[in-house]
């Protein structure tokens, strides 16, 4: 029964929420559903891309996944 288990929460989509990062980064690009293996989010603001990493400490059950700003890069001109 683990191994369903498993196969089924991999093929899902969960909740994650982005903390951190620009204040001007609005509420609603800070949350969003992924794979539940995704380890990175990248959000396209203000003529750059916020880079967001999972928290490695993972989600308890039936809270969202959180990730963490890492960064911010320039989109190329």
């Amino acid at each position: 029964m683990t191994a369903r288990r498993i196969g089924a929460e991999a093929s899902g989509i969960v909740e994650a929420v982005l903390e951190g990062g620009p204040a001007t980064l609005p509420a609603e690009l800070r949350s969003h559903r992924v794979s539940p293996v995704e380890s990175k989010i990248k959000v396209r603001h203000y003529g750059g891309y916020e880079h967001f990493e999972r928290d490695p400490g993972g989600a308890v059950d039936g809270t969202p996944a959180v990730f963490r700003w890492t960064g911010r890069t320039r989109i190329a001109e």
